[in-house]
């Protein structure tokens, strides 16, 4: 089986909309699992308040991360809204080599890349209930403008109809609890597998 088969660990890349609740999912998820962990992306953008580096991102200069992609250290990377986002590839590579399960929150873009890379990956895409709820979740986190929300929506459509044809599995966010139990079950049985 290759490097990248599923005899080490498992690679698994949750993804979803802004506003959807994929990190609550994931955190929440991880604290079900044993032997799994979240990878840390890296960001060029500012933090936002509340944030800890090294917990939520590793927040760096453009500089550093364009050289980190030139010298070939992520695994993937991705533009939003103008700021650079990717996953550093040693930290992912440790996790798979000792057996663990690395979960990576990113968007479809990385997710595309990820794929490629470890083609056994599970692919997990969160959706919300109704484009609506998406909406309402968006202006409640109170992080956007109007301009910022409107451009998040319509960034979250191209998601979903991407995530079509790439993700393995899709999970509604309607109910909290039972996104979480689902997550944990998609992840549980492909590591039995």
């Amino acid at each position: 089986m290759s490097e990248h088969g599923n005899e080490k660990g498992r690679v698994v890349v949750i993804s979803g909309p802004s506003g959807v609740g994929k990190s609550t999912i994931c955190r929440e998820a991880l604290k079900r699992l044993d032997n799994a962990v979240l990878s840390v992306s890296v960001t060029t953008r500012p933090r936002a308040k509340g944030e800890i580096e090294g917990k939520d991102y590793c927040f760096i200069s453009r500089d550093e991360f364009e050289m980190r992609m030139k010298k070939g250290l992520m695994l993937e990377t991705a533009v939003v809204f103008g700021n650079l986002y990717g996953t550093p590839k040693d930290m992912v590579d440790e996790h798979y080599n000792a057996g663990r399960t690395i979960v990576l929150e990113i968007d479809v873009q990385g997710g595309r890349q990820v794929k490629k890379i470890y083609p056994h990956a599970v692919m997990i895409f969160i959706m919300p209930p109704a484009e609506k709820d998406l909406a309402d979740r968006l202006g409640a986190r109170g992080r956007d403008d109007s301009e910022s929300a409107r451009k998040r929506l319509a960034k979250a459509r191209a998601e979903i109809a991407e995530a079509e044809l790439l993700y393995d599995t899709k999970v509604v966010n309607d109910d909290l609890e039972k996104a979480i139990d689902e997550v944990v079950r998609i992840i549980e049985l492909a590591r039995n597998n």
